[in-house]
């Protein structure tokens, strides 16, 4: 299975969340919750990472963060080995905790800050036994949520030092009476009006941003992520803006001056046939079996093993290997 891609840059903010093996739970009693926190803020301090927004959730964690330094993967894999080797100690197991690697999603502060905060801080009543309650009812069990920073957002006395509270309550009037009372608020009304989830919008992106935050992360830091005539991460090519696959063919037939009817006639085989199907692959997203589909009906080994030719005849033929690039760099440019 492909990795996630991980985007870093000095001054990046992320939603980072990660499940329990076999969603088991990560925490046991309250000392372990404690044992999470403790070795939370320690992380935090070795890689000079500031902290959002956090919850605990029984078998996983939501944490908002931002990196100063650009190290979003160096903090998490301190913090992870961190928290799992104390409780592999304390109930004498060994293995993993936690579910595979953790996600996260690179979030575009300048949109998105205020509704990150508030989708975790919301987690403790979004759960199905909660879920047809009243709001004074949910208002009560979330305010009474022991393992969240959303406490110190309202109430100074239950402040913790490794939380960031000023930079989301920046939105909200700052860190006085009145901005704390207005994020409590914008809180209480993601209960009452059901807000959507921020995060359905960068779905397989790994991002979730404004489209001019989209457009300049995809320039500065995804483009030169493209492997020639490799297969891309599932981030990478959700990511860019993709080209419509009957524009794509339209607009590559025009290109190479030939009928479209012609190159996707069943039974042909061409480079240009396999080119176009690598097209299809890399700049709409789309999958094997739906490729074949639209080129004549082939099927999904048809279309790998013209796809596996193309490469082998690209690392032969110079020539066609700077065509098939800069059609993928175009096409990867063009709006939907």
């Amino acid at each position: 299975m492909a990795r996630q891609l991980r985007i870093q840059y000095p001054g990046a903010y992320y939603h980072v969340t990660s499940r329990g093996n076999e969603r088991q739970d990560i925490y046991r009693d309250d000392l372990d919750y404690q044992t999470f926190l403790e070795k939370l803020a320690i992380s935090l301090d070795v890689h000079n990472v500031s902290l959002l927004a956090y919850v605990c959730m029984t078998n996983h964690f939501h944490l908002f963060l931002t990196t100063p330094d650009g190290n979003l993967s160096e903090f998490m894999r301190h913090f992870n080995i961190s928290y799992t080797s104390a409780f592999n100690r304390r109930y004498k197991r060994s293995g993993h905790l936690y579910q595979g690697r953790y996600k996260s999603f690179l979030v575009d502060a300048d949109t998105y800050l205020k509704e990150v905060s508030r989708y975790i801080h919301l987690n403790p009543v979004r759960i199905k036994k909660y879920a047809n309650l009243p709001a004074t009812k949910t208002i009560k069990i979330l305010s009474e949520y022991k393992y969240s920073s959303f406490k110190g957002y309202t109430n100074l006395s239950a402040r913790v030092d490794f939380i960031n509270y000023k930079k989301v309550l920046g939105c909200f009037n700052g860190d006085t009476v009145e901005g704390r009372r207005q994020y409590r608020q914008f809180v209480y009304r993601g209960l009452k009006e059901k807000t959507a989830n921020p995060f359905d919008s960068g779905k397989k992106k790994g991002i979730i941003g404004s489209s001019v935050f989209m457009e300049y992360i995809r320039k500065r830091y995804i483009d030169k992520h493209i492997s020639n005539g490799e297969r891309e991460l599932p981030e990478l090519k959700a990511a860019r803006e993709l080209i419509e696959p009957s524009e794509l063919v339209e607009k590559y037939c025009q290109m190479i001056n030939a009928d479209a009817s012609e190159i996707c006639r069943k039974g042909k085989s061409s480079v240009d046939r396999a080119v176009l199907m690598e097209l299809l692959y890399r700049c709409c997203n789309m999958k094997q079996p739906e490729i074949g589909q639209m080129v004549g009906g082939m099927d999904y080994s048809s279309v790998s093993v013209a796809r596996k030719q193309l490469r082998l005849q690209m690392k032969k033929d110079h020539v066609l290997k700077r065509k098939v690039e800069k059609l993928v760099k175009d096409f990867s440019n063009l709006k939907i």
